[in-house]
């Protein structure tokens, strides 16, 4: 009983330590988490509001009743150009292979198939167009990676269906994630890094069985204004739902494998080492990913265009709204009368409509108009310079309706280097995006060598829609290093794509020995014209090249049972098993006996190949 009491109150100390330590974090973010609403709001068209005293979202009155406070939103169009151009980052990740040794040469095949499929098995570019939305109007966005066994393919084991489990990745918006120091620069840097996300108390027993109390939450930490409330999945401030808090503690001398606490109400719902193998060399770390729209140099958090863009969408406003009422006192006209000469509630009311019956007191002067004023020169100068400074702040324009370049007279040369120029100055932005598939795909081949314990098999859909089969299991990831290609997809478009095809098509370099292009290469050559996506199929070496490595696969699991098929291409059969046997998978056949077993299939191709020669020698004679 004794030991029981104490365990609780251990748990309870727990609990309380979390909370603690959230409620620390919040107080060191209120000021960022103001301006990202603020960024919220302005993006949304709330642009009358500012940051008070107290991180509150406050909102500014009208100095006059008859003030315009109209908003002409361009921060929302550059947040659209910018998102639209970081759209088209879609690089290829490429896996070095750990040697030359061709073992290692085809596991990273394996692990580089498995990376280029994670745009359609994982829907990543949905995920990447969702982050890259929170990290250009927050600065911030992060990815969490995790293996999931409510996910996956359903098997039948012991008479029940049961999912065999997969990778899950999910955009995690800034406001809910919180790093040990502001100052961090990554999310390796961290010692610890909390997750408070909000879920449904029914989400909270099946996933920890505990009976969590509701709460009424507040989404940002903060009270915040009732004219914009901008919600997203997991996030209510509704009682039905509660707080889950993650903790994750980097390994340490303490906790070798680190540490996770995850709290929810008054419930220590977990507590022990990190789940995941996520880091290098084997080791545990954090499931999460950075973004960041903008570097800042020592913080955790990036930078957003928008911030920058506020002052000068409050000038414009300003600007336009006093235009108007300029426009307007020309157009309506200000009437000048004597006091007592005329009804001035009726004349304020009604005004001086066409065909108006002005009744005034005899022996007064006519009421009569101001005398107009022209609209001064510097409101349209001024409006121009607003609008270059949105250019010029967003770091994107359209050459076409802003340069001030006669475009007529520019070469095509001189117009290219204009563009690349206009779209070099967000590869900061796409350079955070392409860093952060790079992890992921990382994590994603970690948590596969981690986790698939027998062999299985994925289809793989290609971006261009060609399908594909690939049959692994964990011990064929042994590496993951990945790097992504150098191309620039922002600055290469579809027509200058559709032209280095054809100048490698006339320079000759993907011509064979023979002068001629291979079938597999005109396929992809004809999908990258975009002329439709081809049946790789059609390309019959490449199936043998593929069925040989799949049978490669099945001789590493020990599975020697493989027949010799009449429609085998027995040279490139005999080459694959060949190059298998030279690498390190030959030297373990050798060490527990089996490497005679596939000298045995090779000398079968070989019978099969010399039968042919003979069969067809025969037919030559006859």
């Amino acid at each position: 009983m004794e030991k029981r009491k104490n365990q609780k109150l251990l748990e309870e100390e727990i609990v309380k330590s979390v909370k603690d330590d959230l409620f620390v974090r919040q107080q060191a973010r209120k000021n960022l988490e103001a301006v990202w609403r603020l960024n919220m709001n302005f993006v949304a068209g709330n642009q009358y509001l500012g940051i008070g005293s107290n991180n509150q979202i406050v909102e500014y009155d009208k100095q006059y009743f008859w003030q315009e406070r109209e908003v002409y939103n361009h921060i929302a169009g550059l947040i659209e150009v910018r998102h639209s151009k970081l759209s088209s980052v879609k690089p290829v990740m490429t896996v070095i292979p750990a040697s030359a040794d061709a073992g290692d040469m085809a596991t990273a095949r394996v692990c580089n198939q498995i990376c280029n499929g994670l745009w359609h098995k994982m829907r990543l570019s949905s995920l990447i167009t969702r982050a890259t939305s929170w990290s250009e109007v927050c600065g911030t966005a992060f990815y969490k990676i995790v293996w999931d066994n409510s996910i996956g393919e359903k098997i039948e084991l012991d008479n029940e269906s049961v999912h065999i489990g997969d990778v899950n990745i999910s955009v995690i918006p800034p406001f809910e994630i919180y790093p040990d120091s502001l100052s961090r620069e990554d999310v390796a840097d961290c010692d610890s890094i909390i997750h408070a996300r909000a879920y449904k108390l029914s989400d909270i027993k099946d996933m920890y069985g505990v009976d969590v109390d509701g709460e009424k939450l507040d989404i940002f930490g903060l009270e915040y204004s009732s004219m914009f409330k901008p919600t997203y999945t997991g996030v209510t401030n509704e009682e039905a739902y509660a707080l889950v808090i993650e903790k994750y503690e980097k390994p340490s001398k303490a906790y070798p494998n680190g540490r996770l606490i995850i709290v929810s109400g008054n419930h220590l719902c977990f507590d022990g080492e990190l789940p995941f193998i996520n880091g290098e060399n084997g080791k545990r770390g954090f499931p999460f990913v950075r973004q960041v729209s903008l570097p800042v140099a020592g913080s955790f958090y990036g930078g957003s265009i928008v911030e920058r863009a506020i002052p000068v969408q409050r000038a414009y406003n300003a600007l336009k709204n006093r235009k108007n009422e300029f426009l307007n006192r020309l157009s309506m006209g200000v009437v000048m009368v004597e006091d007592g000469a005329v009804d001035i509630d009726n004349l304020e009311s009604d005004g001086l409509y066409p065909g108006k019956v002005l009744v005034y007191r005899q022996g007064a002067n006519i009421p009569t108009f101001m005398a107009p004023t022209k609209l001064p020169i510097d409101f349209d100068s001024e409006e121009s310079r607003l609008q270059n400074e949105f250019s010029v702040i967003s770091g994107v324009s359209d050459l076409v309706r802003q340069s001030q370049l006669s475009l007529s007279n520019l070469s095509g040369t001189a117009l290219q280097i204009l563009l690349e120029q206009d779209n070099t100055r967000i590869s900061v932005s796409s350079d955070s995006i392409k860093q952060a598939i790079c992890e992921i795909a990382k994590h994603t081949l970690r948590l596969y060598k981690q986790f698939v314990k027998l062999p299985r098999l994925m289809k793989l859909v290609g971006e261009k829609g060609t399908v594909d089969a690939l049959y692994f299991n964990g011990k064929d990831i042994s590496t993951d290093d990945v790097i992504i290609e150098s191309q620039s997809e922002i600055s290469i478009s579809k027509a200058q794509q559709r032209s280095m095809v054809f100048e490698l098509i006339n320079s000759g370099l993907l011509q064979d020995e023979n002068g001629k292009i291979s079938e597999n290469t005109r396929l992809q050559l004809v999908e990258m014209l975009g002329l439709g996506v081809c049946d790789a199929s059609a390309d019959v070496k490449t199936a043998h090249i593929r069925y040989a490595q799949k049978e490669n696969l099945e001789f590493s699991n020990g599975n020697f049972n493989i027949e010799v098929q009449e429609i085998d291409e027995h040279d490139l059969h005999i080459k694959e098993h060949t190059a298998f046997l030279l690498g390190t998978e030959g030297e373990k056949l050798k060490q527990n006996g089996n490497y005679e077993k596939v000298l045995a299939h090779i000398k079968e191709h070989k019978r099969f190949k010399s039968m042919e020669a003979s069969a067809d020698l025969t037919n030559l004679q006859m």
